[in-house]
């Protein structure tokens, strides 16, 4: 396929490009250039007035708990989400699984008509839910990254003992493993450091939430000594989500030792956990990335995601954030923290974009671009979605 004429951000920068062409074949930008000529079997798409950018990489979900939006909004984040007390928890428990993937279903397709071409599912429920999720998405065209867990939690008892990982447990982790992406793990405050450095050899991705509120940062200092983050990278993580409550030497630590971080700013804002200090992270040498967490507490939207960060770190800073940094963290950023072929329209990369219509009412005129697709666009100025050079959302 050659889409001909068509506006575009480019490479890691996302720089912007007035007049392209691009060649898709297999899947992937196998040549961009203002000036490539089509052969006569091949499609050609005149694409006057679009702008194509690389597809939303959400990285980081919880898709189960679609099933329980907006329930017990006046809670603390451990009533709400704990993984074992939690409300969240007992609500996925009770559940039909034929409701559970009906709703997750749901939010694929919302994510979908939003832009968000690949997601990241923090997967609790072990095999099952691994499962569970893996037939919704036999029916939804999105890219997923299954991050699995096993039901394995432990108590401040035997964390401060430092209770190795259970016999019981190889043979389900293997099975596990097998079947996903990698692991998600909840916290350090659930897993002592024993069993974090046997997660540690496992040979796929590693990811863990870490100093998501003050509480977590507090609780692992009373019970070992060390830092929440501290803990968490004898996981030897690929990379962090929260890090709302880190300090600066865990963010220095987290940066030399990780591919990066995941924030979720309007998720930890509407737990009343405040939101992280991107400049401290950027500060600090860290790369990161954009997730909207929990469905229970969050559209997954990265539009909002994207504007909600931009004004509230501006205003709470006091200091200017160049839109494109915001960008990038929704798209370049992600790829690279998942070593993905995704993220960014580049040559032999995965065709994945979004074609926005420059001419919507919100848009135009772009002057801008980076800006206006950070706080001014929206599902309604999708023209179409397209995932490995198909369109699965919209036509062009």
């Amino acid at each position: 396929m050659l889409i001909k004429n068509v506006s575009a951000l480019l490479g890691n920068d996302l720089e912007f490009v007035s007049n392209t062409n691009l060649k898709i074949q297999g899947g992937r930008f196998k040549k961009i250039h203002p000036k490539i000529s089509s052969s006569a079997h091949e499609e050609s798409i005149d694409c006057e007035g679009l702008l194509l950018i690389p597809g939303f990489v959400n990285c980081h979900t919880h898709l189960g708990d679609s099933i329980a939006k907006d329930i017990t909004l006046n809670s603390s984040v451990d009533e709400r989400v704990h993984p074992v007390s939690g409300i969240k928890a007992k609500i996925l428990s009770k559940s039909d699984p034929k409701h559970i993937k009906n709703f997750m279903k749901n939010s694929c397709h919302s994510m979908l008509n939003k832009g968000i071409t690949t997601f990241v599912d923090f997967r609790e429920g072990g095999l099952d839910g691994i499962l569970m999720l893996k037939e919704v998405l036999d029916e939804v065209p999105i890219r997923s990254v299954i991050l699995g867990r096993l039901e394995l939690y432990q108590n401040k008892a035997e964390i401060k003992k430092n209770i190795p990982f259970p016999k019981n447990k190889i043979k389900e982790l293997k099975k596990l493993l097998k079947k996903c992406d990698g692991l998600g793990i909840s916290g350090a405050n659930e897993n002592s450091q024993s069993v974090l450095t046997y997660y540690s050899k496992t040979s796929k991705i590693r990811a863990i939430h870490s100093s998501e509120t003050s509480k977590t940062v507090s609780v692992s200092k009373k019970i070992t000594g060390k830092s929440e983050t501290e803990r968490a990278l004898n996981l030897k993580p690929h990379f962090m989500v929260h890090m709302t409550y880190a300090s600066n030497g865990d963010l220095f630590a987290v940066a030399k030792k990780t591919r990066g971080i995941v924030i979720c700013p309007r998720a930890n804002a509407s737990l009343a956990e405040g939101i992280p200090n991107i400049n401290l992270m950027k500060k600090n040498g860290c790369t990161i990335a954009l997730g909207t967490d929990n469905v229970m507490i969050n559209s997954p939207d990265i539009f909002r995601e994207m504007d909600y960060l931009w004004k509230v770190s501006m205003g709470i800073r006091k200091m200017r954030v160049n839109p494109n940094d915001i960008l990038k963290m929704a798209t370049v950023n992600g790829g690279k923290i998942l070593k993905k072929e995704i993220g960014v329209i580049q040559t032999e990369k995965y065709a994945d974009g979004i074609f926005f219509d420059k001419h919507s009412l919100d848009l135009e005129p772009i002057h801008n671009v980076h800006a206006s697709i950070v706080h001014r666009a929206s599902e309604s100025t999708i023209k179409a979605v397209m995932i490995g050079g198909k369109i699965v959302r919209g036509k062009i």
